[in-house]
Parts: structure tokens; sequence; C-alpha cells
């Protein structure tokens, strides 16, 4: 493996160079494509835990451009050896909290499951970082937010929404879970978010709005909606693709705040989906306005990938890499432990 890593202040950049064996197979992306998906029902959490539906009964919200019935699918495509499932048709948002195993470090962090804005990738992307967080000793709230939302209008041009739903259910889910952070045991200056494809933008939006997308409905909606932190893996709509595959452009629907948490942000060279340039677009942009940042690139791995290994070293490094930065940044510690893997 070779590492190459440079400091500036405020950003920490690894590229990292582990090319799987001629013979391994590397994981592609889950397609969202209808018919790559089977229906199997209704979408409830494991472990007797509830939804919460993020909005008081009777509040008007917007219904997403399908307004079909909720249900779950399973992609026929494998990802590590296994299906994964998600839920299509959301047009009520909930979350889920999950509380922490052993001993509870205050830490909470909001998982924004992928997709493409079309469905939510609750197990791959969503559930089983859950199983991964709660570990850590931190709260994971696993957010079921509305779909589906076109982004791309045309085949060549891509295009944010007017109103973007999920920004909303992200941003109510956050105040929610700050308004209940005592009773959770929650400390409400170390609430996170971590998000996947397109939930890694939905990180970035969350990161860097600066007001609510949506009118105040109670008095949740009077605290910060913005996270302490923010983990982007493989992340969309980040990048102007206008300018061609290698612009260094940002989206125009994305302007970096500097208030915005300090950021890690991981990509595969080799993605298939969403060009390494997504990250690297926004990690300039996050430098220029002096948020502390850490980037790690890897040249494979593919896309949408969760928590599941293969033969690229990008799928098992990450969780102890996203560790050992939340120690660093004092979200879960001074110091890293002598162990921060899987």
């Amino acid at each position: 493996m070779r590492r190459w890593a440079r400091r500036t202040g405020t950003l920490l950049v690894s590229i990292l160079s582990a090319a799987a064996p001629a013979t391994a197979q590397v994981d592609r992306t889950p397609s969202p494509d209808p018919q790559h998906l089977i229906d199997i029902g209704p979408w409830q959490p494991d472990g007797g835990l509830r939804q919460i539906p993020l909005w008081p009964a009777g509040t008007a919200i917007a219904r997403p451009e399908l307004d079909g019935p909720e249900t779950s699918v399973k992609g026929t495509r494998l990802v590590g050896g296994r299906i994964w499932r998600a839920i299509r048709n959301v047009s009520v948002p909930t979350m889920t909290v999950y509380p922490p195993r052993g001993a509870n470090t205050g830490a909470a962090m909001l998982v924004l499951p992928g997709g493409g804005y079309e469905v939510v990738a609750i197990d791959l992307e969503g559930s089983e970082i859950c199983d991964w967080v709660t570990a850590r000793g931190m709260t994971c709230i696993l957010l079921k937010y509305r779909v589906p939302q076109r982004w791309h209008p045309t085949r060549s041009r891509e295009r944010a929404p007017k109103v973007q739903l999920p920004l909303q259910d992200a941003q109510r889910a956050m105040v929610l879970v700050r308004q209940q952070a005592a009773t959770l045991g929650i400390d409400p200056h170390r609430i996170g978010v971590i998000g996947f494809s397109a939930g890694g933008h939905l990180a970035a939006a969350i990161s860097n709005a600066e007001t609510r997308s949506y009118p105040a409905v109670d008095a949740a909606d009077a605290l910060p909606s913005r996270p302490d932190f923010a983990v982007l893996l493989y992340p969309g709509h980040l990048h102007d693709s206008t300018g061609g595959r290698t612009s260094t452009r940002l989206a125009p629907w994305l302007k970096v705040s500097p208030k915005a948490p300090p950021t890690f942000l991981l990509h595969s060279v080799g993605d298939p989906t969403d060009s390494v340039y997504q990250s690297f677009t926004y990690a300039m942009a996050l430098e220029q306005a002096k948020v502390p940042l850490e980037m790690h690139l890897y040249d494979a791995g593919g896309h949408a990938f969760g928590l599941r290994p293969s033969a690229a070293a990008i799928t098992s490094s990450w969780p102890g890499l996203v560790e050992t930065w939340l120690h660093r940044i004092r979200m879960l510690g001074a110091a890293a432990p002598p162990d921060s893997g899987r």
C-alpha cells in the first residue's frame, strides 16, 4: 500500500493505493432501476424499535413526486454477497433511534442513506451503519426521508429541486434529536451526520444551510439544525458537471459556509457512479472556507458498499479511519484508542 498525506492547517488528505487482485470481484452500485428491485413489503426496524414521525400530525408537508404506497424492495444485484433492501415512495418521513451499546459516550450520529433520491437504502447504508455506530457507544438515528425527487430532468443535465424535501427532513430530525438530547443521554453539541452517495450530498446540504428550509412548526425548530461534524462517503450532487467531468466547480445549488462543521470525506478514484471529483471539488471549497477537513481517496472500491467488505481495501479501512478522526476532533475523546478498527 502506498500512502501520501498532506496537512495544510485544517486539511488532511491521504491517497491510498491498494488494488484488488486481478481475480477479485469488486461490488458495483446497487441500482434503483425498478427492473432490478423486487417488492418485499413494508419495512420495520428490528429489535422492537419504533419509527418516530418527524412532523406533527396534521402538518402540511409536500409529498414526493410519485405518490404510490410506501414499500420496501430488495435489489437483485448483491453487495458483499448479500441482498440489499431499500424503501421507495416515502411520503411520511420518520427517524428510528438506536441506543448505544455499552458505555454511552454522549455522542450521536444521524445516518443519511443513499439511493439516488429515488429510494432509501435502508439496510446497506442505514441500519447496518447504526450497528457500527452504536457499538462505539454512540446513539444512532436512522432517517427515512421523502423520496422520490427528480434531480435529472434530462439525461445530460442535473438540477436541484426548488425545495429539497430530504433536506427538510434531515433538518427536522436534527432539531428533534437536540430537543430530546437530555432524555436520550446525548450531548447536544456532539451530534453529527454520516451520509452515503445521495445521502452524502444531504450531509453537505445540512452542513451548509444557514437557515431552516421549512417554516417552523413547533418549539423544536428554534434549535440549531446544523450538525457538529459530518462524514461523507462517495457523495454525489456536489460537482458542477457542466464544466466537464474533471471540472473543479462546485454545484451551483451548494454554497459552502465557513460555519460548516469538521468534515470527513472518503471516495474511490474508480467510482463508476459518482466521480471522485464530487469529493475533490467539495474538499477544495471547504478548504477555501477554512473548514477543518480530512479526506481519503482510494484507487479502487466502486460505489455503494456501505460496511460490507470486498477485495478493495477502502471497504474495510474506512470505519477505522472515521473512528480515529472522531477521536481526533474530540467527538469521542482526546485520542484514538489502540484498536479503532471494526
